[in-house]
């Protein structure tokens, strides 16, 4: 894999939640082509190993470990493999999160004639509300309190959140992952304050709409080409008229976890969006 920034990360054990999926896994690869030890947590152990395969495969050290970032009985038997396999963590990278249908309103803007025929913001449950906000927040906040752990008595850390453009912009129709990636930005910004005297570094990441396999569906009709009224509108307005790629989160990511470059950056939310978050629309 070639890194977009030359930034040396051998001995350093990086942990990383949801690494199964399409981003993290992606950041779980560089991290290891610039020399760390990666694990890779997620519950879904399978997609985690088809990363860690690719990364021993590579030349990399990897281990896939199953883990469920909302159960901190989990959390506590993942961090004992990590212990037992690399050492201690000295980078968290927070990446487990997603919306769900069961907090997803149909219409973008409410009419009292949706009731009783569309999903609107009174259909939602608490339980759709407890898992999309639990999953992105919580599973963030009881990581963090699992790994970092690991680096209060080292030379310092580095801790990694992935936000979101809702950080900065709440979406129409998905009100619990918007509130709770704002949560994520806010809760990065306390966390950098809070571990600033033990020298662990802690900012994030927001990135914009990318082109991956889970939002193909979103993204494009049933042929998978024709652009959805959805899509039409985000490459609207985005300045850049296009739709990112994971490949262009790397940089940010390097950068980050780079003492070198970054040693005086904390408390940051990075936004990698083409611009959506600095245009108004006019």
């Amino acid at each position: 894999m070639k890194l977009p920034l030359k930034v040396d990360l051998s001995g350093k054990v990086a942990v990383v939640t949801g690494a199964g999926g399409v981003i993290c896994g992606y950041m779980s690869e560089l991290m290891a082509a610039a020399g760390a030890k990666v694990a890779l947590l997620d519950v879904d152990e399978d997609g985690a190993e088809a990363v860690a395969a690719r990364i021993r495969s590579d030349g990399g050290n990897a281990v896939a470990v199953r883990c469920d970032v909302l159960n901190p009985a989990s959390l506590k038997a993942a961090h004992e493999i990590v212990l037992n396999t690399f050492g201690k963590c000295g980078v968290l990278i927070n990446g487990a999160g997603g919306n769900h249908p069961r907090a997803t309103t149909t219409s973008e803007v409410f009419s009292k004639e949706q009731l009783g025929k569309e999903k609107t913001f009174f259909d939602i449950e608490k339980e759709g509300l407890d898992f999309v906000f639990g999953l992105n927040f919580t599973g963030t906040f009881l990581a963090t309190q699992e790994f970092a752990a690991d680096m209060i008595d080292g030379d310092g850390g580095s801790i990694v959140n992935i936000a979101s453009v809702n950080s900065f912009l709440p979406l129409t129709k998905i009100p619990a992952y918007s509130a709770a990636k704002e949560a994520v930005a806010n809760l990065t910004k306390w966390l950098a304050t809070y571990f600033s005297g033990v020298g662990i570094r802690v900012n994030a990441i927001a990135p914009g709409f990318l082109s991956t396999r889970q939002t193909r569906s979103l993204f494009y009709q049933a042929d998978g080409t024709t652009p959805t009224p959805r899509l039409r509108k985000i490459v609207e307005g985005t300045p850049m008229k296009r739709l990112g790629e994971p490949s262009e989160l790397g940089g940010i990511l390097l950068f980050l976890l780079s003492e070198e470059a970054s040693s005086f950056v904390t408390g940051a939310v990075v936004p990698v969006d083409g611009g959506f978050t600095a245009y108004s629309g006019v």
